[in-house]
């Protein structure tokens, strides 16, 4: 978010003056007015539709909570196909549901068994699994009737190649009932067409309201504003005049959190170099992050998620697996951009490096640890650290194992052992 103060955190109503941009209205949006409150937890099942199959119901796991959101993992599937839904969303449901309807649930999309053992499998993951009770599923808004967005208007949206991250956007174009969300600071790449209506786009505000980590906008658009005004043109005009040339080289999906190019993909260096950080903070949400996480996980032992300092991070790698160090608060400054997003409690940026040719112990994957981000960050240290520790359990031969070693810390965080 590169503002002068590199400690400010981004501030959307200090943003729409430097742009000269407004914001666009509340009513234009298919969200709830007052954000629903998200009472679910880690490990809770529930029905969903197979987003790569939309006429199966089936049964899925909370496998992470943001803000309003919730990722999760379809029961039988991998975790190449996490996914993230608002507790509104119409596409879950309680367990249950889909019988009392007559309908049944199906194996997810890509069953890694055989198909005839669907009935034992489907027995053995419900029995004694936590349901996630019908009262913490909200029903979903109605759909705006008009589409009433303008070109220029600001809004939240969801990177749809990097879904764990919400990011500062413009409307770019209207037609009928289509909008095309343009995202300030980064090349043209992450841009979509999508229905006015669809939950995937969000009031300005929104992250800050719900407790989800908005990022900051990429460079470009930063830059130009904070280093001494050398464009004044608003994001919104950065963008486009990078849009174009970017289009030709898509980016991995989990690349977009490391959109600076810091992260291995080869598609990456398609993105703007500079704006790498900001980006980059939230993708330990991402799937690809979150095997980061795990294998920093390990690494990590010593600290307490919220309160490590950088300095405490890089000795942090007792156990055997190592993987990553971290390289402390300069690096991430380093456009002068602040990487904030996540929470005002942040006390310092880190970056978590992941050794990828270490031992990776009992609990961790080798195979899936080799397909990790090369780092975590530079972000926040609260960011980075979730997101290295969400790494390590994707990562683990039995998430619950790996879940055990967080223990609740009296500072509100988690200890890692």
């Amino acid at each position: 978010m590169g503002r002068t103060a590199a400690k400010e955190q981004f501030n959307w109503d200090d943003y729409l003056k430097e742009t000269e941009s407004v914001a666009a209205p509340l009513h234009c949006f298919r969200q709830s007015r007052i954000p629903p409150t998200n009472d679910f937890k880690v490990g809770m099942k529930l029905e969903a539709r197979d987003p790569r199959n939309v006429t199966s119901v089936c049964i899925a796991t909370v496998i992470g909570i943001s803000g309003a959101r919730l990722r999760l993992r379809l029961d039988g599937s991998d975790n190449k196909n996490d996914f993230w839904r608002l507790v509104d969303s119409s596409d879950i449901q309680p367990i249950g549901t889909c019988e009392k309807k007559g309908g049944m649930l199906q194996p997810p999309l890509g069953f890694q068994m055989n198909a005839s053992s669907w009935p034992m499998f489907l027995l053995r993951t419900l029995n004694g699994a936590e349901m996630a009770p019908a009262a913490f599923f909200k029903k979903e808004p109605p759909k705006p009737v008009p589409n009433c967005f303008k070109v220029g208007m600001k809004l939240e949206a969801i990177d749809r190649k990097n879904p764990y991250l919400i990011c500062p956007a413009t409307i770019g174009d209207v037609k009928g009932d289509e909008v095309f969300v343009t995202f300030d600071g980064w090349r043209g790449a992450f841009d979509y067409w999508c229905r006015c209506d669809s939950r995937d786009i969000f009031p300005v505000g929104w992250c800050s309201l719900t407790g989800d980590a908005l990022q900051p906008p990429g460079n470009n658009v930063s830059i130009t504003k904070s280093s001494a005004k050398i464009q004044s043109s608003p994001s919104k005009v950065t963008r486009r005049s990078m849009q174009s040339p970017q289009k030709s080289a898509p980016v991995p999906a989990a690349q977009r959190g490391r959109k600076p190019g810091r992260g291995k993909p080869p598609g990456q260096s398609a993105v703007p170099k500079k704006g790498r950080s900001p980006k980059n903070i939230p993708m330990t949400k991402s799937n690809s992050h979150t095997e980061n996480l795990k294998t920093r996980k390990k690494s990590l032992k010593p600290g307490k998620k919220k309160k490590i300092l950088p300095e405490q991070l890089t000795p942090a790698s007792p156990s055997h697996s190592s993987p990553e160090g971290d390289s402390g608060t300069t690096q991430i400054l380093k456009d002068g951009i602040n990487l904030s997003g996540a929470t005002a409690a942040v006390i310092s940026t880190v970056c978590v490096y992941v050794n990828k040719h270490g031992n990776s112990g009992p609990h961790l994957d080798k195979k899936q640890i080799q397909q990790l981000p090369d780092h975590f960050g530079p972000g926040p240290v609260n960011v980075v650290l979730q997101q290295a520790v969400q790494a390590c359990v994707d990562c683990a031969y039995q998430s619950k194992t790996v879940f055990g070693f967080l223990k609740s810390g009296h500072h509100g965080g988690e200890m890692i052992t």
